[in-house]
């Protein structure tokens, strides 16, 4: 098979394509042809091994998993030789794999069990591939700051892909949402539902005078200290980075001691009941992710480079099965 491989830590020239066996299918594993994934934040941070912490858990020296990729959709192309009744050869099905990785390549062997679902109906693959990764960020900051209906919520950086993610699931669960993003995607990001969207480039949102339930930093470029006065008494705030010096792992131990306005880290879940609520959403039209470019497997070092540059908007998809024409 076909794989995306990097065998150093580096920049995106460290990545490239090489044949391989197909993965090894456990008995409680299914096989899944992958047509679709991504590349994202997730998958930058573990080819370049920033910050260098990460090392401990991937190889200090080099990486003990060659092929990335965390999001996929795809087919079922076998299933295991123990008992699965949940899927079946030829299934549609779509899911998440950090920490394994894997979906970066034309076969990827997950268990049956894992965060995997079959894909939401009338979806094509390219579209359904993004479905997890920013999302399951977004519900994790939802899910941790107890936003529910009637709060009000900032959402900074929200056309990227955890930020376009969360103004759709906060509107789903009748949040009053204000998106900051830049003025070329402004419009992007009143379809998304937000209820009022401004233009970071034009103003300073620090500066904003509404107070807010949660803010959301979705692309860890503010701090605690600067957006401390936009919360109201016991507000949240949240960001996607550790931030400078690690404070956002800090200030929720400390925080809460003043009990006053409050800093809070989420670490996400990821299981198949997360996988199943994503694809009920997308079934019902509360939530679509967001496609910026498509980028065929051969050419996923050109991907990396475009995610790298902070421009993109929601998700960069790569197509490893063309789809029909």
């Amino acid at each position: 098979m076909k794989a995306a491989v990097r065998s150093r830590y580096g920049p995106p020239d460290v990545v490239r394509i090489v044949e391989m066996d197909r993965p090894p299918v456990g008995d409680h594993d299914v096989l899944v042809r992958v047509h679709a994934t991504t590349v994202n934040r997730t998958d930058c941070a573990y080819r370049a091994a920033r910050p260098f912490f990460m090392r401990a858990f991937t190889g200090l020296t080099r990486p003990r998993l060659t092929v990335l990729g965390t999001e996929y959709a795809g087919v079922v192309e076998a299933v295991g030789g123990g008992s699965i009744a949940d899927f079946s050869v030829g299934d549609r099905v779509f899911g998440y794999n950090e920490g394994a990785f894997g979906a970066h390549a034309e076969y990827l062997a997950v268990p049956h069990d894992g965060p995997i679902a079959t894909m939401p109906a009338g979806m094509t693959f390219e579209e359904a591939a993004p479905g997890t990764e920013g999302a399951h960020y977004a519900l994790a900051f939802i899910t941790k700051a107890g936003v529910g209906a009637g709060h009000d919520v900032l959402v900074y950086g929200a056309a990227g892909g955890i930020g376009s993610a969360a103004v759709q699931l906060l509107k789903q669960r009748g949040a009053t949402v204000t998106a900051v993003c830049d003025t070329a995607r402004l419009e992007l990001v009143k379809g998304l539902g937000a209820d009022r969207v401004v233009d970071r480039t034009a103003q300073d949102f620090t500066r904003d005078e509404q107070r807010y339930d949660a803010v959301f930093d979705a692309v860890g470029k503010s701090t605690f200290g600067r957006c401390r006065r936009l919360l109201k008494p016991g507000g949240v705030y949240l960001s996607s980075e550790l931030g400078p010096g690690g404070q956002n792992l800090l200030l929720p131990l400390v925080t809460p001691l003043f009990r006053g306005r409050k800093v809070r880290f989420p670490f996400p879940t990821q299981d198949q009941a997360m996988v199943r609520y994503f694809r009920e959403l997308m079934e019902a039209g509360a939530f679509r992710p967001v496609i910026d470019r498509r980028y065929p497997l051969e050419r996923i070092g050109d991907a990396y480079r475009y995610v790298e540059t902070g421009q993109k908007t929601g998700n960069v998809v790569v197509t490893v099965v063309p789809p029909p024409d």
